[in-house]
């Protein structure tokens, strides 16, 4: 009710252990219809290294009867397009992590990379879904906190892959920042995709993709804007087989209309609306898609926020990426949950920030970074954590680690700084040029030097330089429409 009418949520925590006991109970059940279940993996591409997916194998353990495992590469709407071919890109990454976790061969289905939020690569997903799965069991939900599975199970809840009573019914899935607040498995019913409803939508399909955007109902538009100023990718998720509503039948007591000259008009009582509940024949056989309790992430720097902090840190909308060039004895912070020093190099090198677009990046000098820190943590200036000195004395202390680097181009990243789910910094240098770094985040949260990196020419997509600053002007990319025919073109 708090999450659903106020926007907030209890602070509940559920031990990692009681998490990962929940979906694998669930993972055990004994397979229904012969057949066992497809685990949907929900991963977000800005967490890679995904830090739960190693752990996939020993939660199904072995007497768990999984067909397969499709993984689902979520949250590419927030990422820029650093060059030709970055979706390419970023499955590469995501299949090299399922590679690294064990996760290949017969038992990897398939890699998809989507946005549940503005609904990019969701109609390949059902297509791929209902070509290869059909009907023949039921498909769990798996993934982090705030990897946006239930974002998915929502959006898969609108769409042709569940039956078209499903949405009056189902109740969805509750979408928070706030971790863990999918406490139980919700489910709908899959649809059973016949050939002559795979005809069907592909016919609704091939004929979407040949509109302009010009050709769209001004309520169309409308969400289309909305969505590109949410995400660089955006799709539209619609559905073939619409349920027939019935007009409302309007019911009343004429005596209740009827009233004296003397007396006030009295309101007629209302009726009790009854749930719609499906019926015994609908879903005996049915197969059915679950979404379960997201898997909580260890040294994950969400876990020591408020729910605030926590709305600040995640990305809501697409993200902006900020670039600086740095000296050596130049210090850079993210909010202040992150710090990298440049300790030694010769030459200047670009660091480019792709982080929330609320968190505010600050440049200082080695030696002013420490009373800058002091004063200023808790305060509007860094933001997050927030709350004053009450506040810092709970928070962890930032905690070093050095890293050497050796750049290999100017318009090419050698690697990332990953400041735990705060954001990453990524690190642009001459050829050849050795770099030496000091990199912080709070004790007990993961820093982690992702290389290759995952947007390796993001330095390039900047503005000028903005005079008397280490600071370039900020250029956001244009968004992408899936499905849609350009306006003027064939």
């Amino acid at each position: 009710w708090s999450l659903a009418h106020h926007g907030s949520a209890l602070r509940l925590r559920l031990p990692p252990d009681e998490h990962r006991r929940v979906v694998s109970a669930a993972l055990r059940r004994p397979p229904r219809h012969g057949r066992g279940p497809l685990l949907l993996y929900v991963l977000d591409v800005m967490e890679l290294p995904d830090p739960v997916l190693p752990q996939l194998p020993a939660l199904l353990g072995p007497d768990v009867p999984a067909a397969g495992v499709l993984v689902v590469g979520n949250k590419v709407d927030l990422l820029p397009a650093d060059s030709r071919g970055h979706l390419g890109r970023l499955r590469q990454r995501v299949a090299a992590a399922c590679a690294q976790a064990g996760l290949r061969g017969a038992a990897l289905v398939d890699i998809r990379l989507v946005s549940a939020k503005t609904g990019f690569g969701m109609e390949g997903l059902v297509s791929r879904l209902q070509r290869s799965w059909k009907c023949a069991g039921d498909v769990y939900l798996l993934g982090a906190t705030n990897s946006g599975k239930s974002t998915l199970f929502n959006t898969l809840l609108r769409s042709d892959y569940c039956k078209s009573r499903a949405p009056d019914i189902i109740d969805r899935a509750t979408v928070s920042p706030w971790p863990g607040t999918t406490l139980n498995l919700l489910k709908f019913p899959i649809i059973n995709p016949t050939c002559d409803r795979i005809f069907r939508r592909q016919e609704r399909l091939k004929e979407e993709a040949t509109k302009t955007e010009d050709q769209l109902s001004s309520e169309e538009k409308r969400y289309l804007n909305q969505l590109k100023k949410q995400g660089y990718l955006v799709g539209r998720v619609g559905r073939t087989f619409q349920r027939q509503k019935s007009s409302p039948e309007i019911d009343f007591d004429p005596d209740m209309l009827s009233y004296s000259m003397d007396e006030d008009p009295r309101p007629s009582p209302k009726k009790r609306e009854e749930r719609e509940e499906f019926t015994y024949n609908e879903v005996k056989d049915a197969r059915w898609c679950f979404d379960t309790p997201g898997i909580v992430k260890e040294d994950c720097v969400l876990n020591l926020l408020t729910e605030k902090e926590v709305k600040l840190v995640l990305p809501s909308h697409a993200i902006i990426p900020r670039t600086f060039i740095l000296k050596p004895g130049m210090v850079l912070f993210l909010a202040a949950l992150g710090r990298i020093d440049y300790l030694q190099g010769e030459k200047p090198a670009w660091f480019s920030v792709l982080a929330s677009n609320l968190l505010p990046v600050h440049v200082t000098t080695l030696s002013n970074a420490d009373a800058v820190y002091e004063k200023h943590t808790a305060e509007e200036f860094l933001k997050v954590p927030m709350g004053g000195e009450e506040r810092m004395k709970e928070f962890p202390p930032l905690v070093p680690q050095d890293i050497t680097l050796k750049g290999i181009g100017t318009t090419e990243a050698v690697a990332d700084i990953k400041l735990s789910s705060a954001g990453w910094v990524a690190v642009t240098a001459h050829a050849e040029e050795e770099l030496l770094l000091r990199a912080y985040t709070p004790k007990g949260t993961a820093l982690v030097v992702r290389e290759p990196p995952l947007l390796p020419c993001i330095s390039t997509i900047r503005g000028a330089r903005i005079p008397g600053t280490p600071a370039y002007r900020t250029k956001k990319p244009p968004s992408f429409v899936e499905n849609l025919r350009t306006t003027g073109s064939r």
